[in-house]
């Protein structure tokens, strides 16, 4: 009885597959894994951009859990245009999540739904801080939605997405 290389004796080479092999196959082999395809590497412009996206989605989604427990706690004057605030904040909150994994791998698509919500979110904040008078509110919204904005809009960034 000698070994090969891979490991295999003579006697299992030449030994007959059982029933159970013979219908469902013998056991797999392992295999490679496939490599990954190569991506371009994302500037650290990019990279905080992705980070501050996704903070800010976490924001958004945690604010969608708070105004649904506000709704359902509460006594809201439409109980329908409650549950519609916390659904386009939910909705707001996953589209900046996926945006911002978009941006974390330098996808072309990414950029521009991130700008608009970065806008949106901006305009929110100014009208939560001045109009609204909850300036502890709108105020860190205008600083993260310009502090996305300023590094989206950094020549590395542009870059990376001008690449693509």
């Amino acid at each position: 009885m000698t070994r090969s290389l891979a490991g295999v004796t003579d006697e299992d080479a030449t030994r007959r597959p059982t029933r159970a092999e013979r219908l469902f196959g013998g056991a797999a082999q392992p295999s490679s894994r496939p490599p990954r395809p190569a991506g371009p590497e994302a500037p650290p412009a990019v990279v905080r951009a992705a980070l501050v996206a996704a903070v800010e989605a976490g924001l958004l989604l945690a604010g969608a859990l708070v105004l649904l427990w506000l709704t359902v706690t509460g006594d809201p004057d439409s109980v329908g245009r409650a549950l519609a605030e916390v659904v386009y904040v939910g909705i707001f909150g996953v589209a900046l999540a996926a945006a911002a994994a978009g941006l974390r791998r330098v996808a072309g698509w990414a950029r521009g739904p991130v700008i608009v919500l970065q806008i949106l979110l901006g305009l929110f904040g100014y009208s939560t801080a001045f109009a609204g008078e909850q300036p502890l509110l709108g105020i860190p919204l205008i600083v993260l939605a310009l502090t996305e904005l300023y590094l989206l809009a950094t020549p590395e960034a542009r870059l990376a997405f001008l690449d693509r």
